[in-house]
């Protein structure tokens, strides 16, 4: 399956408009930097890497960089072929320097690699999490790059965790057709919603079924008690609050923080502090319990997240499918995760993150025996229609994906209207 062509867009919806997506320290317009790999028998692999607004030119411009790795290259032999494919573009010798593993190149590096991915997923006409969960754990963890874990986990030992849970695969994958996966909803409680807003989301949450709930927080203490009293009223006492600072507190005031809203209950305080912080947020790990601490969404690289586990710094470990190297990257945490017993809840708040997270979820619950009670996967309820094969949620639980790849393909209509900076979009 030899890649003939590399094409890249910019796409942004205005989102920022109605202050969806709003939180302490963020309030943009969701993006997506889509990336399309045409093969030269007429196939068509799509990826995307999620960013919110201005800078996502930048993206492109390392998708375009780092496209030469691309084209002309034979995907074959599948697997084995992802792992190269992953190394040469990590380990590029030039554009290294920018960045080893981390930011821009690295969020680049995994639209083009989930873009892979999709091809290898259509190709065998298969959903991604069904393709990944029939693979011999050999040849799963032939694809995977394990540079720089192996003193937390070793090729060898993915293999046999995958082996020693085998056993139950048909039994999981038979009740997660039928039952689906535990979702969360952040859609009632984006910060810049007004308070009547927020009761409003929250009302029609509780009446469609859901059971679990994620709040963002600020600086104020003020003001984030008062909201979570809100939150807490109309979910009630008997369902999951969560609470997300997305990094604006310092070590301290994270546990000031916390410890002050511990009486609402909260299941979870999301990213406290800085995210390269480890001992950081190991040490709010501590001083907190038993709230848990929740990160990794914007978590650089598998080597930080080898770190958070080994330092006990966090209880749930929220994987992203594109900020790293990817679904490839991606797995190489989620077997980490598996290793150290501590639960997966992937991230999903942006354009396509609940498309590609709902596999990654799939592929834990089926391969790995998921987490029990404690695994959840974010569902925020913006943007679907404008992908061809949207997630489907029916009673806060996701429904297996059917169709082949890996869901991310836009509608062509999607991608034209919302294209920057020409798109109709933004000329209107």
């Amino acid at each position: 399956m030899r890649v003939g062509s590399v094409s890249v867009r910019d796409i942004r919806f205005p989102t920022s408009r109605e202050r969806d997506g709003s939180d302490s320290m963020n309030e943009g317009d969701y993006s997506a930097t889509y990336v399309t790999l045409a093969t030269e028998d007429g196939l068509e692999g799509h990826g995307l890497t999620f960013t919110n607004g201005r800078g996502n030119e930048l993206c492109v411009a390392a998708v375009k960089a780092l496209a030469h790795h691309l084209e002309g290259r034979d995907l074959d032999p599948f697997p084995s072929g992802m792992r190269s494919l992953v190394r040469d573009l990590t380990t590029d010798s030039q554009l290294r320097w920018l960045g080893p593993e981390k930011g821009i190149l690295q969020m680049a590096t995994g639209a083009l690699v989930n873009a892979a991915w999709d091809l290898q997923a259509r190709r065998a006409g298969k959903p991604l999490w069904k393709l990944l969960v029939d693979l011999p754990p050999e040849e799963l963890v032939g694809a995977l790059d394990f540079s720089y874990v192996t003193d937390a986990l070793t090729p060898e030992e993915a293999v046999r965790l995958l082996q020693d849970r085998a056993a139950g695969k048909p039994k999981r994958e038979k009740a997660l057709l039928r039952d689906g996966f535990p979702a969360y909803t952040t859609s009632t409680g984006w910060l810049g919603y007004s308070d009547e807003k927020v009761q409003r989301l929250c009302r029609d949450a509780v009446a469609e079924g859901w059971t679990a709930f994620k709040m963002k927080v600020g600086p104020s203490l003020e003001e984030n008690a008062r909201r979570a009293a809100l939150m807490r009223e109309e979910i009630g006492p008997g369902r999951r609050l969560m609470l997300d600072a997305n990094q604006c507190w310092d070590v301290p005031e994270a546990i000031r923080q916390v410890k002050a809203l511990s009486g609402f209950d909260p299941y979870w305080i999301e990213e406290p502090t800085s995210p390269d912080d480890v001992l950081g947020h190991a040490a709010i790990a501590r001083a907190v319990a038993p709230v848990g601490v929740a990160t990794g969404e914007v978590c650089q690289n598998r080597v930080v997240f080898k770190q958070l586990l080994q330092a006990r710094a966090l209880r749930f470990l929220q994987v992203d499918a594109c900020r790293m190297a990817g679904v490839s990257e991606a797995l190489v945490v989620i077997l980490l995760a598996a290793k150290f017993g501590v639960p997966v809840c992937p991230h999903g708040g942006g354009v396509g993150l609940c498309e590609y997270v709902q596999h990654l979820s799939f592929f834990d619950a089926i391969a790995l025996g998921g987490s029990g009670d404690e695994g959840i996967c974010e569902y925020v309820d913006h943007l679907h229609e404008h992908f061809l094969d949207p997630c489907v949620v029916k009673s806060a639980r996701y429904r297996a994906p059917e169709a082949p790849g890996t869901s991310i393909a836009m509608k062509p209509e999607s991608l034209d209207r919302y294209e920057f900076p020409g798109g109709a979009a933004w000329r209107d």
